[in-house]
């Protein structure tokens, strides 16, 4: 029974990153998902467990994504682009480092999935405006910068919820165990991307750019997003989940704008990537059928056992571990794992740190390793833009492998 259940979960997770044939992303999520269940591999009440314990990122993603489609809709990215390319001053340099700047701070206060729904239109339409000629190498930061800067707040990543679970560190705590390592990946994540993609952003970029009038709408969406960071903040130091928080803030934005605007909601509604939603939901029912194999006990078990013996090797070994297991089936699956066996292991903070960062920093790898990613490669395509899973993997094989050194190493200084 067991093996078929790895074999199933294996099929459906390949299948969400390699998507043959170009499918969607959530056929097989979805397929592997209802397989379990027609096999009876699972039961329905596990299942729907499973489904549930999702319910705070559903409600954080229908949150993040109806905040960034109304200011789509109310051409906030183009207005933030124009300034931005303005601010360049005709340095492709300049443009990346700004970019890449904005990434941190939309990371760090809106979450890393926000940075690939929110930040990716907005530098789609920079690097438009700034009549660029290789796009990707900006495109590339909104990926990148997403996982990089995850950790420097609880808020920053909602796997760091899954890891910590009910035992989340006060926010305190956190910037103690976390801001070095995070200044690290900020940093060194900046040098190896400049470094690869700096013959790519050779020459100019245009000057005469035409700052456009923001609309009420785009206005009040700005003010959204705003509220939206600060209400997060407030509910992380709260020990408040953010689902529900974001979901109101986004909800409560989009149905001010479009009154304000007097717009068709379902302009609004048919823009948002709906399809997110069950992907992640069938992630969730393929975790909990591998939990019922009892892998998360064995896993548990063995952390206990080397941390016991070797805490800075187990550490190491952790971090390393989780990294890449993250790009073999996804660091939402990965997390949830990773989460119960730390949680159940009762391990030392420093392989807890350690394991946090590698289901943060690892996804960097290719370009399916986090939920962040496969949302930025659904804007993208909204964009009118692709990117092969090679591509991806050129680069984040070496951005990803020698910062996690850096950042895991960091976690000694203090």
């Amino acid at each position: 029974m067991n093996t078929y259940i790895w074999l199933i979960s294996f099929l459906a997770i390949a299948g969400v990153i390699i998507r043959p044939f170009k499918t969607p992303e959530v056929l097989w999520a979805l397929a592997g998902a209802v397989l379990l269940l027609l096999f009876g591999l699972i039961a329905p009440r596990d299942a729907a467990v499973g489904v549930g314990k999702g319910l705070d990122v559903y409600l954080f993603l229908t949150g993040m994504m109806l905040l960034a489609e109304t200011a789509r809709e109310e051409k906030l990215f183009d207005w933030l682009a124009a300034h931005a390319t303005r601010m360049a001053k005709g340095s492709p340099k300049r443009l990346f480092f700004l970019i890449y700047l904005v990434g941190v701070v939309v990371t760090t206060f809106l979450s890393n999935d926000a940075t690939a729904v929110v930040l990716t239109p907005a530098v789609a339409a920079a690097v438009k405006a700034a009549k660029v000629e290789k796009p990707l190498p900006y495109l590339f930061i909104c990926a990148f910068i997403a996982n990089a800067a995850s950790f420097v707040l609880p808020i920053s990543n909602p796997a760091n919820l899954v890891i910590y679970g009910k035992h989340m560190p006060s926010l305190l705590t956190w910037m103690s165990h976390y801001l070095i390592p995070s200044v690290v990946s900020i940093v060194v994540t900046y040098l190896i991307l400049f470094t690869t993609q700096r013959r790519d952003i050779e020459g100019k970029v245009a000057t005469d750019v035409t700052l456009p009038e923001l609309s009420a709408g785009g206005k009040t969406a700005l003010i959204g997003i705003g509220v939206t960071a600060i209400v997060l903040l407030i509910s992380s130091a709260l020990d408040i989940e953010l689902g529900l928080p974001t979901a109101v803030t986004g909800i409560l934005t989009s149905i001010i704008v479009i009154i304000r605007a007097r717009k068709n909601p379902m302009i609004v509604i048919k823009g948002v990537s709906w399809a997110v939603l069950p992907l992640v939901a069938g992630l969730f029912v393929i975790v909990e059928a591998l939990n019922h194999t009892g892998i998360t006990q064995k896993l548990a078990q063995l952390l206990q056992h080397h941390a016991a013996q070797d805490p800075t090797a187990t550490a190491w070994g952790s971090g390393i571990v989780t990294a890449f297991a993250c790009n073999l089936m996804n660091n939402l699956p990965a997390g949830l794992i990773a989460g119960n066996v730390v949680q159940g292991g009762h391990v030392p903070e420093l392989v807890k740190s350690a394991t946090l960062i590698g289901i943060d920093l690892g996804p960097n790898l290719s370009m399916t390793g986090s939920l962040a990613t496969i949302l930025w490669l659904v804007a993208l395509r909204r964009e009118g833009q692709e990117v092969s899973a090679w591509q991806f993997l050129k680069v984040g094989a070496v951005v990803m492998t020698v910062t996690l050194l850096f950042v895991l190493a960091s976690l000694w200084i203090l």
